[in-house]
């Protein structure tokens, strides 16, 4: 190991010494384990509800614009992380049924709304591998979907991809049938740069393809996100410092970390679970984790990366998922199609089965294919208003208050106070946002906030000190 590497994995290593202050304090699961704070309630965790029920005393928002996300659920092979229903193999006829279901879905939602058009103001095309598809299904989809979809609003069109989707002569006709379709960013489910690694995975794709990918990509004119998993079984910190190189040399505008979850938080049970159960001594110690991602973040700063979103990280302050920031900082109503899709509006939140038949079966009822969710109560509007922006930028106490009528100087003071004095929390104010030692533990900062039934772990799980997420949980 050469004496820099070995410099910067002491420095990195720093970094475990606030991880075990911070679980002896109760913030951290006392196994070391993490639960990632995407929504609020966690996804696995709402009750069944209706259409009726989902939408009863919903109005339109006033500017008649949506985010709008549409799932397609196929990939050429399941990954080991993945913890998605999807299915595998070329499926021809199954694709073809199911794009003739998700094209009635959305003519479903617009008649019960009254809608023309849904008005676009960003598009996330995700899965699954959305361009698993052949060029001319892929064509046939994004022609029903723009007759459906005005963009003429639309700031950002963005795809989640995959490398073997994009390369090649079949690729190149994907990329460009994307382009001249309007799509104008790629997120790239690229995950490691490292064979070996690839291989444990499951992935379909080695890092030349990968890279080939980017590539091609970028020849096309799309903005483009990389997207790497750390703490993978087999992973070394000299091998991981390699991968975070060699994805800083392809200067993309976007680069994103993702830590392995063992534990299920969508709708499938993952491969890595019971890899897991059989076999715990090839996982990696939480402590390896957390010194993996101070690794990836100080090699980031070092070549001019600064962390945007959560968990990305780009150059440039305008290169960003605007459908991310939308959904998750703005708070604005977005609405989603397809398999397991939500639909994340300003005071409700809808969940789409997860189950295929099902799927296909009450669209052939004429029925919006929900089967979960929540019309939020003041408790869980309070909660969903400081939990999903703390998360992802930063709470605005001006618009928290016109979100909930509640001012922020007035709600959960004993844990904003405490998280501060711990030196995760920074308010002012205008605002209240994470410390740079905050955002490292964003996901457990944020689950302080959960309401008890819906925190991750139960109370015996984290250690009995002030920072205990059970403590002080009423607003």
């Amino acid at each position: 190991m050469n004496t820099y590497n070995l410099h910067l994995i002491n420095k990195a290593k720093e970094r475990t010494a606030d991880f075990q202050r911070l679980k002896a304090k109760g913030l951290l699961c006392l196994d070391g384990d993490f639960f990632p704070s995407v929504h609020y309630p966690p996804i696995t965790m709402y009750p069944p509800i209706s259409e009726e029920g989902l939408f009863k005393s919903y109005t339109l928002p006033k500017d008649g614009l949506f985010d709008v996300y549409v799932h397609i659920p196929f990939c050429i092979r399941y990954c080991t992380f993945c913890h998605y229903p999807v299915k595998t193999g070329d499926l021809h006829e199954e694709k073809e049924k199911y794009l003739q279901a998700l094209k009635k879905e959305m003519d479903i939602f617009m008649r019960r709304f009254g809608l023309k058009t849904i008005k676009a103001r960003s598009i996330l095309i995700g899965g699954g591998t959305p361009t698993y598809l052949t060029p001319a299904q892929l064509e046939s989809f994004l022609k029903f979907f723009r007759e459906r979809v005005d963009i003429s609003k639309c700031t950002q069109f963005s795809y989640d991809v995959d490398p073997p989707t994009l390369i090649g002569d079949e690729g190149n006709r994907r990329l460009k049938i994307m382009r001249d379709s309007g799509v104008n960013r790629l997120t790239i489910g690229v995950q490691s740069l490292d064979d070996g690694i690839l291989k444990m995975m499951n992935r379909p794709h080695d890092a030349k393809d990968a890279i080939r990918a980017v590539n091609d990509s970028r020849e096309h004119g799309f903005k483009l996100n990389i997207e790497f998993i750390f703490g993978y079984p087999g992973q070394s910190y000299e091998d991981w410092i390699k991968v975070m190189n060699k994805a800083i040399s392809l200067q993309t505008e976007e680069i994103q970390l993702y830590r392995l979850k063992v534990i299920p938080y969508g709708d499938h049970q993952g491969f890595v679970q019971k890899k897991f159960f059989d076999n715990p001594d090839e996982f990696l110690e939480p402590e390896t984790a957390i010194t993996m991602k101070e690794l990836a973040i100080l090699i980031l700063e070092e070549n001019g990366y600064k962390e945007n979103l959560r968990r990305v990280f780009t150059k440039k302050r305008e290169d960003y998922s605007h459908y991310a920031d939308n959904q998750c900082c703005k708070l604005y109503d977005e609405v989603g199609f397809g398999l397991t899709a939500f639909s994340s509006l300003r005071d409700r939140f809808g969940l789409n089965t997860q189950d295929f038949q099902e799927y296909y079966s009450m669209i052939d009822q004429e029925k919006l294919p929900l089967n979960r969710g929540l019309v939020r109560n003041e408790d869980d509007q309070l909660r969903w208003c400081i939990i999903l922006p703390l998360k992802n930028r930063e709470v605005l106490k001006k618009f928290f208050k016109m979100q909930t009528g509640v001012s922020l100087d007035q709600v959960f003071r004993k844990k904003i106070e405490r998280l501060k004095e711990n030196g995760l929390l920074h308010e002012d104010d205008k605002m209240l946002s994470l410390t740079k030692l905050g955002a490292f533990f964003a996901d457990e900062v944020c689950q302080q906030f959960h309401r008890p039934d819906y925190m991750p772990y139960p109370q015996q799980a984290y250690a009995q000190g002030e920072l205990n997420p059970y403590f002080d949980c009423n607003p």
